[in-house]
């Protein structure tokens, strides 16, 4: 049977060799125009970008700082500049129904030309329109129609006075109207006189005076007619007035319009409402010269709705930082009129989906998600491909006032979503609309190959963004250790990185520490100094739990021999960093019932991958030692001194080594920490964080002083993942600590015990004085025990 291997310090950690950057200086480097390792991704994102299909919008998806957003909107702005720019969306009065605001499609860039011409055109009609009513010639027409119905009416009751004259009549005003009274030689009879006349003389008079009110009430019945009627002749007076005084600059637009039928349209509604509403145009006396009513003329203006802020050539680019529904779909503002908020189409606002109309927008997953109904209202405008500016409360029926109901306008755009796998796939999961609305997906790689290829481009790229950001050069040893950073980052020595903005920030802070020490370049120390000063930053609590450690607040024993327990290995993350800290594994057995009992999972301190390792630990014992016979035993393991709960099952190789010692009472040494996941064969399975594993027990070590036995158990598979620091290379260097790798619990026993492991026989026996004997036997003998037991315990029942 193999035994552990132990590994060279040249194993430990994969250094770029200086000799394999072919330059002195990063001056020396073009400039890296490609992104690196991304050629899925960027397939993808072109496919994405030029179909032009629905529901084929994108979904970018990997971990932040990886420079996907940087890529997709170069690509973006790439694409956006080989299409034309999109027509201008405006939004204008209905003067049918002016909640109704009509959409109006214009010409790239001829949007703020329609509104400087409707400005320039109610100007012009502000001067001419008062000075075609006050011209002679109409005040002549005016007068003409006045006297016409003057002279009627006069002429009317003329007729009706000689009439009355024939019979001795008069016919005169009172304040009360009008009156007849008889007349005697040229003077009105009095009252009294007319008593004393002949009661026939009286009747004929009563008579006469009977057919005069009759045809004078005819007159004055007459008269509101003729008024009427003079009315309408002064309004067409006043509308063909109008139209001369309109019709010139209007029939200039017009001319300027042709083949656009909505803005053809729009002007003649314009006209007959400017001719329909003159009074509005006859300015007053308010101190500045503008219309007697100016609010009235506000409905003539233009609402240049999706020109602002377009860049002049290509197809719109835009990144939605802050997606509210209202920042998407767009928003009717409020104004304080009088004590009371009243809004028009001129206080429209648009949305992003109104820039980006025609091109392309690109939105962050999480934040679109947390913003309370911008998900949905994204969704229904890309389903009905038109936008609508709806307010949210109307969109949930909370309100029923009469609000704008602005014409929607249609919708052609390419939406790019910037997110996790995780919402990607819980997306996919919840929402059935998010398969259809997003056909296309464009996944990030997080690592690359460490090629002879892509170490050429990543300096390239580091030399890129030193020229880019204005750095100080940096020299082929500092970009050699940026390399080996980001090998280490990606914890894994045959891999590369792509997470830019880590790279990005080790390149500055070295800059900064370059400038410091008055260096016209970057060195390797700069580096190292920049990444031990970000662990420093970073390290306060795994200083504070080390402390403990030697203060023997957390008991860790480095020296000597222990039935039952072992070193464990875990790792404990602090928002962006993450340390190794050793903790002891113990465990204790006694004769049951085959049961192994998680501590952890028992007070629920134990998450489900955890207890999944636990619960293998005694599949394997009874798979190996209990063929024959019952496994009688009851184990219980624990991590001791855990306050915080315990995940994943990185530990379970070192809980089955503590359960073998305990069973065989094999002493383990515990200057050996280990980490590593079994399976129930026994077979060593590779962990995650291993290099801060190693380097968390190296410090206790090192702070209690390095005595040449202590060490490392890692999975033998986990040897790529090895890009430890220095002063550990150093150290194993130097023989005083060591690294060793397995590929089975067998070898991990017998290196933790000094002991041979044993070879079972054909009988499936193991010699006596090995580990598997010693366990084996220990098994036995519980069984037996517990068999005896049980016999003598029914023996005293019968």
């Amino acid at each position: 049977m193999s035994e552990a291997t132990e590994l060279k310090a040249e194993e430990l950690a994969n250094s770029c060799p200086i000799d394999s950057l072919d330059f002195d200086m990063t001056e020396e480097l073009e400039d890296l125009g490609e992104i690196i390792g991304q050629a899925r991704a960027v397939q993808a994102v072109h496919f994405g970008i030029g179909i032009r299909r629905e529901g084929f919008n994108l979904y970018v998806m990997g971990p932040s700082g990886m420079g996907k957003h940087t890529m997709v909107r170069e690509f973006l702005l790439q694409k956006a500049s080989e299409q034309p720019s999109p027509d201008d969306w405006c939004y204008v009065n209905n003067f049918d129904h002016s909640h109704k605001p009509r959409a109006l499609r214009l010409p790239h860039g001829q949007g703020e030309t329609l509104a400087e011409e409707m400005e320039g055109l109610i100007d012009d009609l502000a001067g001419s329109l008062p000075a075609a009513f006050e011209s002679d010639d109409y005040r002549s027409q005016l007068q003409a129609l006045e006297e016409a119905l003057k002279h009627r009416q006069e002429e009317a009751f003329s007729k009706l006075a000689d009439a009355a004259a024939s019979h001795h009549i008069k016919l005169f005003r009172t304040p009360n109207g009008f009156a007849f009274a008889p007349l005697r030689d040229e003077e009105v009879v009095s009252p009294e006189e007319f008593e004393k006349l002949p009661k026939e003389e009286q009747q004929r008079l009563e008579q006469v005076v009977s057919r005069l009110q009759e045809k004078l009430q005819e007159i004055l019945q007459h008269i509101p007619q003729w008024r009427r009627e003079t009315r309408d002749e002064v309004r067409e007076l006043n509308t063909h007035t109008a139209q001369l005084a309109v019709a010139h600059p209007i029939e200039a637009l017009r001319d300027r319009y042709q083949g656009h039928e909505a803005i053809l349209a729009y002007l003649e509604a314009v006209e007959n409402d400017i001719i329909n509403h003159v009074p509005d145009f006859i300015k007053g006396e308010d101190g500045e010269g503008q219309p007697a009513d100016a609010r009235a003329l506000h409905r003539y203006k233009v609402n240049n709705l999706i020109i602002n802020g377009r860049q002049e050539d290509g197809a719109p680019v835009i990144y939605l930082d802050n997606p509210t529904y209202m920042n998407l779909v767009g928003r009717a503002e409020h104004v304080a009129q009088f004590g009371t908020l009243v809004t028009d189409f001129t206080l429209l606002k648009p949305g992003a989906l109104h820039e980006a109309n025609g091109g392309y927008l690109l939105l962050d997953a999480h934040k679109l998600l947390t913003h309370p109904y911008a998900w949905e209202g994204l969704k229904r405008a890309l389903y009905s491909r038109q936008i609508t500016i709806e307010p949210l409360e109307k969109m949930l029926s909370l309100a029923s006032t009469v609000s704008l109901e602005p014409e929607p306008i249609p919708l052609d755009v390419k939406v790019v979503i910037l997110g996790d796998r995780t919402l990607f796939y819980l997306l996919h999961e919840y929402d059935p609309d998010f398969g259809e609305l997003f056909k296309v997906q464009a996944d990030f790689e997080e690592q690359i190959d460490r090629s002879p290829e892509n170490i050429q481009l990543l300096a390239r790229l580091i030399a890129t963004l030193v020229r880019k950001e204005a750095l100080l050069p940096f020299t082929r040893e500092a970009v050699a250790r940026v390399i080996d950073f980001a090998s280490r980052h990606a914890e894994d020595a045959h891999k590369l990185t792509t997470h830019m903005r880590s790279v990005a920030d080790l390149l500055r802070e070295a800059d900064y520490w370059a400038q410091q020490a008055q260096r016209e370049r970057v060195e390797a120390q700069d580096i190292q100094r920049s990444i031990d000063e970000q662990i420093r930053r970073a390290s306060r609590v795994q200083e504070h739990l080390h402390e403990a450690i030697q203060a023997g607040h957390i008991l860790i024993d480095t020296e000597g021999e222990e039935i039952g327990q072992v070193n464990g290995l875990s790792v404990l993350g602090m928002g962006n960093y993450s340390f190794g800290q050793p903790s002891r594994i113990t465990a204790t057995v006694h004769i049951g019932e085959g049961q192994v009992v998680d501590i952890e999972r028992e007070v629920e301190m134990g998450g489900p991958i955890h207890s999944k390792g636990v619960l293998i630990l005694s599949a394997f014992l009874a798979a190996r030692y209990a063929k024959q016979h019952p496994l009688s035993l009851s184990a219980s393991l624990v991590f001791e001194q855990n306050y915080g709960g315990v995940e994943g099952d990185s530990a379970s190789m070192a809980e089955l080594c503590t359960l073998l010692s305990a069973i065989g009472e094999l002493p383990i040494k515990q200057s050996l920490a280990m980490t590593g996941s079994v399976n129930q064969l026994g077979q060593s399975q590779p962990i995650g964080g291993v290099n801060e594993k190693v380097e968390g027990f190296f410090e206790v070590c090192r702070a209690r002083g390095l005595t040449g036995d202590q060490g490392v158990i890692i999975p033998a598979s986990n040897r790529r993942n090895l890009m430890l620091r220095a002063e550990v290379i150093d150290a194993v260097k130097a023989g005083q600590f060591h690294i060793y790798s397995i590929e089975n619990v067998d070898q991990a026993i017998g290196l933790l015990t000094g002991m041979p492991i044993g070879e079972a026989t054909d009988e499936g026996e193991y010699p006596e004085e090995s580990i598997n004997g010693r366990v084996q036997a220990r098994l036995h003998e519980m069984a037996l025990i517990r068999q005896n037991f049980a016999d003598s315990h029914k023996d005293k029942e019968d």
